[in-house]
């Protein structure tokens, strides 16, 4: 049997190894383009969905063969929109399984500590049902816990790729690479999560930007815990609060959440907010 502490411990290690495994001597991403049977190479784009797609087809080797060292099967998201990305499911158990999911993002060129913010997932209907199966592949209660492996990388300045032609193969080791400077984490996604959704139209919890906090899982809850993660993602934008003068507000700020039940603020991790 792996404890949650266990799988961490293992998850973590796998990512030291990643580096070496999509990264040349200049920490150039090794991927190029793609190649057709005329044997030229097409640079691919920058486009953040593009590049996370690509990353995590590069690396699901890897991933198959962590998942055999540590006895786990891995079973996929059936569709693109559903979570989590790979379940891990003991071979010896299959009551025992681990959600994690791939989360790519770039750092900002102008303030190198933070990065693009990423999503962590719905709180919606699966999340505040935890019995449901709606968009989830495993009804969210049953997963032992929930990780996120993540990729921080640098985008190549778009005037040193040239995506108007086709280049030969002999070019392959010359080809700019579209990303660089890959640096891999992985933690439980509520160590990482900000109070703030992730995107404006969508109900997506939204992570945390500074790169130290993120690599070190110091998030906004991180001294206060998951189950304050749970509740208030639960219950976003759901439970109003009364002011002063009578009036009625709706809660979307852990400050004001932690008040209205009762909570110490001072555990809140402020320090995010800051750019």
């Amino acid at each position: 049997m792996t404890s949650k502490p266990e799988f961490d411990t293992a998850l973590k290690h796998l990512a030291t190894t990643l580096k070496q495994h999509v990264s040349g001597e200049n920490g150039q991403w090794t991927v190029k383009g793609f190649i057709d049977t005329c044997r030229d190479i097409y640079t691919i784009s920058s486009d953040t969905k593009i590049v996370s797609k690509i990353l995590e087809i590069h690396l699901f080797p890897r991933l198959l063969a962590f998942a055999e060292e540590q006895g786990f099967a891995l079973v996929l998201a059936e569709h693109q929109n559903h979570y989590p990305d790979i379940t891990f499911v003991s071979k010896t158990d299959e009551k025992i399984r681990y959600a994690v999911d791939f989360k790519t993002t770039y750092r900002n060129p102008l303030k190198p500590w933070l990065c693009n913010s990423f999503t962590l997932g719905s709180h919606g209907k699966y999340f505040q049902d935890r019995t449901s199966t709606k968009n989830i592949r495993f009804p969210y209660a049953s997963y032992a816990g929930h990780f996120c492996l993540g990729i921080i990388y640098d985008r190549a300045e778009g005037a040193t790729i040239d995506e108007t032609r086709p280049h030969p193969l002999k070019e392959l080791q010359s080809i700019t690479s579209v990303i660089s400077n890959i640096e891999f984490f992985v933690a439980e996604k509520w160590k990482i999560a900000s109070d703030k959704q992730g995107s404006g139209n969508t109900r997506n919890i939204g992570s945390i930007k500074r790169i130290d906090d993120i690599l070190s899982g110091n998030g906004v809850f991180a001294r206060l815990g998951e189950k304050w993660f749970d509740d208030y993602w639960i219950n976003f934008g759901v439970i109003k609060d009364t002011n002063d003068d009578g009036s009625t507000r709706v809660i979307t700020t852990l400050a004001d959440f932690v008040n209205y039940r009762g909570g110490d603020p001072s555990l809140i991790v402020e320090r995010h907010t800051r750019e």
